[in-house]
């Protein structure tokens, strides 16, 4: 029986994962290959890393010190959780494993706009021209020519806060016109922030540019923001019993413990800062709770 099993190695599953082993816990470690983490072409954010880092050589970086402490990675997709305190299993696509903790650091997925998946939306993210993280990379926007796709509270909260770093910026509704309130379009109008009905679609690389067709014909950006939500993957989460919130994050207190005893969640499953940083931050907090949870019960080492 593993000390604790962690679902996902995104920067939370695997900071944890490094913890845990220096902790010289046995850690298991499955990894399905759909961290978000993994798209980012390079990340400017992150401390330590003046030019840059790409969130494939991140967690590359990360899975190499988890492994040389002792962790085990796999690479398998986890399909259900149960168990209670002390006695959690966890079932993958290839077999059933017990642990005595487990931690949930399973992330989010991103909406994509309609129209914009495979090669094409691969090849505009490397390339910056579709970003979907404006507190990571809204500094490389400064000045240039942005597009947010949204409506709503979330489509205007977004295309203010890129507001902060052009001028050039228009929000274009994914479907029809926009549902914007009397509020939100006074702060728009106040930001000269340009509104533009949908739908859209019609995505093409044009050039240096991305392309597409709104409302009010085609349109031409340096970059794209697609406002749309995200999914939160907090289903195993639920089928072991833990409490989420309204918007289906999983809830923890302030040791990232949820509601059911010995299991655990960190990174941007749990509401907060969708930052590498605070994923990386709530995964110490997490593993060092999960340290003290274990030595309750089992003698500490000889």
């Amino acid at each position: 029986m593993d000390d604790c099993i962690i679902v996902g190695a995104g920067p939370a599953g695997l900071t944890a994962a490094i913890y845990l082993a220096r902790f010289h816990l046995s850690i298991r470690l499955f990894d399905s290959g759909t961290s978000r983490a993994a798209l980012i072409p390079c990340t400017h954010n992150h401390a330590g890393f003046p030019d840059g880092i790409s969130g494939q050589e991140l967690l590359a970086r990360m899975r190499a010190q988890a492994q040389r402490y002792g962790a085990t990675i796999e690479r398998e997709r986890v399909t259900g959780i149960g168990g209670e305190d002390g006695a959690f299993w966890v079932g993958t696509d290839q077999g059933t494993h017990p642990a005595r903790t487990v931690l949930l650091a399973t992330g989010v997925v991103n909406l994509r706009p309609e129209g914009l998946t495979g090669a094409l939306h691969d090849e505009a993210l490397a390339r910056g021209l579709l970003r979907y993280c404006p507190i990571c990379d809204g500094y490389e926007v400064t000045d240039r020519r942005v597009g947010v796709i949204g409506t709503g509270s979330h489509g205007a909260a977004e295309a203010l806060f890129l507001r902060g770093y052009t001028a050039d910026l228009t929000l274009i509704s994914p479907r029809g016109e926009h549902a914007l309130d009397a509020a939100s379009n006074a702060q728009l109008e106040a930001a000269g922030i340009a509104r533009v009905a949908g739908p859209c679609g019609g995505f093409a690389i044009e050039g240096e540019r991305i392309a597409l067709d709104a409302g009010q014909g085609r349109m031409a950006f340096d970059s794209l923001y697609p406002a749309l939500g995200s999914h939160v993957r907090s289903e195993l989460a639920a089928q072991a019993g833990a409490q989420r919130s309204d918007n289906d994050c999983i809830a923890v207190d302030d040791h990232q413990r949820t509601s059911v005893p010995g299991l655990f969640a960190a990174g941007d499953v749990v509401i907060g800062l969708d930052q590498i940083s605070h994923a990386m931050g709530a995964a110490g907090v997490a593993a060092t709770a999960i340290r003290n949870h274990l030595a309750e019960a089992r003698p500490l080492r000889r």
